[in-house]
């Protein structure tokens, strides 16, 4: 037991690990989506995952829940965008891109993120970025436009947003805000914030969900569905949600953003095998322009003298408490 405490401990301390986890497990989110987009509804399948995790998740955390609730009733507006952005929004709109879009471009089309969250972290923060981390998280944009654009970046006819594509930069630009939010999250314990997004974020969608069933869209309750709904509640929900939000907490979120760049090198693989998905030279050009990118962004790094993130003070200026 105490070597498993021990073990615990180490990851939970390691943001590298942390997040590498979160960008494996949610490699396996884009696979999935895609492997049952004919059978299972896109805002079915997000509500039933987040109703899932929420059940799942609510015995561990009522004993801190109770203690917490004070906190995320007074920093209910960051909570609610939280929930809005990173629960609701991103996974929905996800499932709605894998309907028309493979999941090695919607992985590839990941490594916008970092660019969005530094323009979000100035415009909210004024935080101004590095020199070499515009280079190359510009660098990485082209090799998103070369995905995009399937191999034909100076033909504006091959860009088609209007349909997988859109959707899925969507869901970029909502997670790229909730990361960006985390900055601000409630001094609370990390089960505490976790079920009150994933609340909120499953309350949220019910009306949608409702409409959508109402259209003759509904989960279907068969082996598959059910195994789907089962996978992504318990790892890209409860497990990827929990290190990402750590990993953030530990490296600040732009650097987090960076690790998103891994989840193309293992989506690919996972979507080789169990989708029959083929890599086309344009992936493997956008692939080597988005990696050279995260090599110059990472190359230069000015020491950072942020204050240890637990020990912040909160968005109303008041003290937060130590994270337990």
């Amino acid at each position: 037991m105490r070597r498993v405490r021990s073990a615990f401990s180490s990851i939970y301390r390691s943001p590298v690990l942390l997040l590498c986890l979160a960008a494996a497990g949610w490699s396996g989110n884009f696979v999935v989506g895609r492997l049952i987009h004919n059978t299972v509804p896109p805002v079915g399948l997000a509500l039933f995952r987040w109703l899932t995790a929420t059940v799942v998740l609510l015995p561990f955390a009522i004993p801190r829940l109770r203690r917490d609730l004070p906190v995320l009733v007074h920093h209910k507006g960051t909570v609610l965008l939280l929930a809005a952005t990173g629960v609701a929004a991103y996974n929905t709109l996800i499932y709605e891109g894998l309907q028309t879009t493979t999941a090695i471009s919607a992985l590839l089309m990941q490594s916008i993120m970092p660019v969005l969250i530094l323009a979000f972290v100035f415009a909210l923060f004024r935080e101004r970025p590095q020199i070499f981390q515009l280079l190359g998280l510009t660098l990485s944009l082209a090799g998103v436009w070369v995905v995009v654009t399937e191999g034909s970046p100076f033909d504006t006819g091959a860009l088609a947003l209007g349909g997988g594509h859109g959707w899925i930069l969507l869901a970029v630009i909502s997670y790229a805000l909730y990361t960006t939010l985390l900055r601000r999250r409630p001094p609370v314990h990390p089960l505490s914030l976790l079920t009150a997004t994933f609340g909120l974020g499953t309350l949220m969608l019910a009306p949608l969900a409702a409409a959508e069933a109402a259209s003759g869209s509904s989960l279907p309750l068969t082996g598959g569905s059910l195994a789907a709904v089962v996978y992504v509640a318990l790892i890209p929900s409860l497990l990827c949600y929990f290190c990402y939000n750590r990993g953030a907490e530990l490296l600040g979120a732009a650097r987090a953003g960076q690790f998103l760049h891994l989840m193309p090198v293992f989506g690919a693989v996972l979507a080789f095998f169990f989708l029959g998905e083929h890599i086309h030279g344009f992936h493997l050009v956008g692939a080597a322009l988005i990696g050279a990118g995260l090599t110059i962004a990472a190359a230069k790094q000015r020491p950072s003298h942020r204050r240890p993130p637990l020990e912040e003070s909160d968005e109303e200026g008041l003290p937060a408490r130590r994270i337990r």
